[in-house]
């Protein structure tokens, strides 16, 4: 049972989080940033939050640094629009599985393309 409450769990919060990073945040170093996954400890005192943003190291760089900073103000502003008995402490990390997946495309498609020669 505590498994389906903990999914609930990571589901809201990657869904608050997301349309908070749309709507709310105004850090000019903040690029085009996508919640990809939350998950959250048992006890829920602390989350990780998997993020991918779109553009080269420096956005990846300035995004990071944009959502360490307002972890704060994200962490203040589920505690008010959630009714959590705990709101958990974020950490914000990379999620870079579509670079790889996009390098693994580019891979198959340049090895194809070898074949049929």
């Amino acid at each position: 049972m505590q498994g389906k409450r903990l999914d609930r769990v990571n589901q809201l919060l990657k869904e608050e989080i997301s349309i908070l990073l749309q709507r709310e945040l105004k850090d000019p170093r903040l690029g085009f940033v996508s919640v990809t996954e939350v998950e959250t400890a048992q006890d829920l005192r602390t989350a990780k939050v998997f993020v991918s943003v779109l553009g080269d190291e420096a956005q990846w760089t300035g995004s990071l640094a944009a959502l360490t900073s307002a972890r704060g103000f994200i962490r203040n502003w589920l505690r008010q629009h959630l009714d959590l008995r705990v709101t958990p402490e974020l950490d914000f990390r990379p999620d870079r599985s579509m670079e790889h997946a996009a390098r693994i495309q580019a891979l198959l498609r340049r090895v194809g393309g070898e074949a049929g020669r």
